[in-house]
């Protein structure tokens, strides 16, 4: 598909997330923006949020991250994230466990009550 462009989240541990995607929203340190094939080229710094990824299929898939950085360019976005979760699963409880991590990543480094909870509104409408 002509549409799709090339993501990938890094953490410390390593490549925790790899895909061909229609579109993805940051939590930019300045504010939520979203990517497509063929934008612009920049760098970011990311803040404490979530990442919003919708794949191929239209279905979205939610990572929360503490904070990093990506770097977008025409077909390519990279996030290098101090840490991350990946909020899926095999099954229900699997899924639970991951967006009960994802809650508490954000809330040991949020300081922002505003922006806390916007992103746990986010994580809640997932589960």
């Amino acid at each position: 598909m002509d549409d799709l462009i090339n993501f990938e989240i890094i953490t410390p541990l390593g490549l925790i997330y790899k895909d061909q995607i229609k579109s993805v929203t940051l939590p930019g340190s300045e504010g939520e923006f979203g990517v497509l094939k063929g934008h612009a080229c920049l760098i970011s710094s990311l803040k404490s949020g979530i990442i919003d990824i919708e794949k191929k299929d239209l279905n979205h898939e939610l990572i929360a991250i503490n904070e990093g950085y990506s770097e977008v360019n025409e077909t390519k976005v990279c996030v290098l994230a101090k840490d991350a979760i990946w909020i899926s699963g095999d099954n229900q409880s699997e899924i639970e466990k991951n967006l009960t991590k994802a809650k508490e990543l954000i809330k040991s480094v949020s300081s922002d009550n505003a922006a806390l909870a916007a992103t746990l509104s986010k994580l809640d409408n997932k589960g």
